[in-house]
């Protein structure tokens, strides 16, 4: 969005091509010929930290679902303990979205800085709403030259309804509601949701500040402002708005998760935050530890238990874990770990995204062990991927790592209703807790043709349930000779030819766009989305998008495939290429078109499709 989302990296020739993609795609107007539209808009929401600025988009965005329309949002932070601009970008339209837009539409300022900062990224024709009791209207901040300005007394009119300053936030999402003849009672009945545990005054209040926000911006609408909105047909019952985090926490609560243990590490925290909350209706335990090793150990432990056990993670956290996670490969214990992509190395950009971990996740821990690496790019796929990682750690017993980012884990994303009458379980060999009666000692490491032992949970009737994080033999007490090392570390592999058995029934890899397309987009995670946009941009039948899903074990047979006889260029957040480097690896097919993305942001479509258009 703004100039230091690295416009440096576009020749000019690209940056031409990045204009006339996005006058297409907005349908441009000129400033003498302006054309109104009604079918999409992109909104910044923006202010100090600590002034709900997350809150106040993610409420407009559930308005804009509840009536019909498709919405993004993503929020944007500095690294900082306390204070800095904050900023939420919304995007809501009639067809489907799938991430952010390039430009702005409407800008909602509850501070000078944030019109100081985005006013350079709004169309010819945006709006501007600000608080003018706080900002003057000759103000220098203040954009000029065709853009329309909306100045709303944001404090006086908290001061009318005895409102705290926070609820100046309502009063402006009401002006914006006005402003684009939105309807109304569909802000009106989110609030009342939002805030019915609050109490009928907070509800009433806040329902009020919404009111006298939204007649305020009427009145001042002397002539029509470049975007409007309308609901549409469509039933918004079908449809929620949720980030990836959310979707994780709701794949693993249908998935049966009994126990979940996390350390706060941005982006994943989100993750633990919904745990916590969700964890008493839902009778699941959930609990905040001293450190990530306590949060993987104590995961390690209540899936030894015999329960499905999960923890989550950012890159710095999952480094303080490898220890841990080679005790789950080692022990073949059941494990599910979220690891959530940002910036790096170390501290990096700690609130900022990337995929730069995919080499990471798959070679962390000490000595070899098998592993499954699934890559979600969207909400829907969040929750399916989380409800197939517990099913396979627990029918292969090893650790499987769903690999998230910023992008994708705290952006707010519209999913179809995810169907939960019929999840499929699968708990592998995992015996019942009654009396064991085998005709030998119970063996937790058993040798058995696929390499998968039968399970037992400690305690039951009958049975030594044993196992060490040193070479064991079969009944898991340690052995170090060297028969039983190399006998042990085959076990675990021999797993192998079952498990990618077991993926050709899951989509590991998708394909969009036309089937014959020569040239092909290769991505993963997260790029899906400004990917299918830049497509939808481009309107080329030339071009179709491969998205690889899981990634360990590597879908070498699919890829080879979908790859044969096409021009491949590559879309990832990463300086390396390393998607490109697996490919190359397993299929021996060499990428040389590449576009890549590493200043901790996420790509935006229009700039995307200038790229794309660029490299063709």
């Amino acid at each position: 969005m703004h100039d230091r989302y690295s416009a440096r990296h576009f020749s000019t020739s690209s940056r031409k091509a990045q204009r006339h993609l996005r006058s297409e795609a907005l349908n441009k107007w000129t400033e003498w010929q302006p054309v109104v539209r009604t079918d999409q808009i992109s909104v910044l929401v923006g202010g100090e930290a600590g002034a709900g600025i997350s809150a106040a988009g993610s409420l407009l965005g559930r308005a804009f679902l509840r009536g019909g329309l498709h919405v993004f949002g993503t929020i944007d932070y500095p690294s900082l303990i306390r204070g800095g601009h904050n900023f939420y970008l919304l995007r809501a339209a009639s067809q489907p979205v799938y991430a952010q837009w390039d430009t702005i539409d409407l800008i909602i300022a509850f501070d000078a800085r944030t019109i100081q900062r985005h006013k350079g990224e709004l169309v010819a024709d945006g709006g501007v709403i600000y608080d003018s009791d706080q900002v003057p209207a000759e103000s220098p901040d203040l954009p000029k030259k065709g853009i329309q300005l909306y100045p709303i007394p944001l404090q006086t009119i908290v001061k009318a309804v005895e409102g705290a300053p926070v609820v100046r936030n309502t009063v402006a999402l009401g002006a914006a509601v006005g402003i684009l003849n939105y309807e109304f009672g569909l802000l009106e009945s989110v609030l009342r949701e939002t805030f019915a545990d609050k109490g009928t005054k907070v509800v009433d209040m806040n329902q009020r500040a919404a009111r006298a926000g939204y007649e305020h911006a009427q009145k001042q609408r002397t002539s029509q402002f470049c975007c409007q909105l309308s609901p549409t047909a469509e039933t918004p019952s079908k449809r929620i708005l949720l980030s990836g985090n959310e979707a994780v926490g709701l794949g693993a609560i249908a998935a049966g998760c009994k126990f979940y243990a996390a350390y706060p590490m941005t982006p994943a925290s989100g993750l633990l935050h919904f745990m916590i909350a969700q964890a008493e209706r839902c009778n699941f335990v959930a609990i905040q530890p001293e450190s990530e090793i306590a949060a993987i150990n104590m995961a390690i432990g209540a899936s030894y238990a015999g329960v499905r056990a999960m923890t989550s993670t950012s890159g710095g956290g999952f480094c303080l874990m490898t220890e841990a996670l080679g005790l789950a490969g080692i022990t073949e214990t059941p494990l599910v770990v979220l690891l959530g992509q940002r910036t790096g190395p170390s501290t990096g950009l700690a609130t900022y995204t990337a995929q730069g971990d995919l080499r990471f996740a798959l070679h962390a821990g000490q000595g070899e062990f098998p592993r499954v690496i699934i890559a979600p790019g969207d909400a829907r796929e969040c929750f399916d991927a989380t409800i197939d990682a517990f099913n396979l750690t627990e029918e292969f017993q090893l650790p499987v790592i769903i690999l998230g980012d910023k992008q994708l884990l705290e952006s707010d994303l519209t999913a179809d209703v995810f169907p939960t009458d019929h999840v499929p379980i699968n708990r592998g060999k995992l015996l019942p807790m009654q009396a064991y009666a085998g005709p030998q000692p119970y063996l937790r490491h058993q040798y058995t043709d696929d390499g998968i032992s039968p399970r037992l949970a400690p305690g039951t009737p009958g049975a030594l349930t044993h196992t060490e994080s040193s070479v064991h033999r079969e009944i898991g007490f340690s052995d170090d000779s060297a028969d039983t090392t190399q006998r042990m570390a085959d076990k675990r592999y021999q797993k192998l030819p079952k498990l990618r058995q077991a993926l050709t029934t899951r989509p590991t890899i998708k394909l969009y766009g036309a089937p014959k397309a020569p040239t092909i987009l290769v991505g993963w995670g997260s790029s899906k989305g400004a990917i299918l946009e830049a497509l939808r941009l481009l309107n080329d039948d030339g071009l179709s998008f491969l998205q690889v899903l899981y990634l360990e074990p590597f879908p070498t047979d699919q890829i080879r495939a979908a790859l044969k006889g096409k021009r491949p260029i590559l879309v990832e957040g990463n300086q390396t290429a390393q998607l490109g480097s697996l490919i190359k690896e397993y299929t021996g097919i060499t990428i040389d078109q590449k576009i890549l993305r590493y200043d901790g942001r996420p790509f935006f479509p229009v700039r995307l499709a200038a790229q794309i258009k660029e490299v063709l």
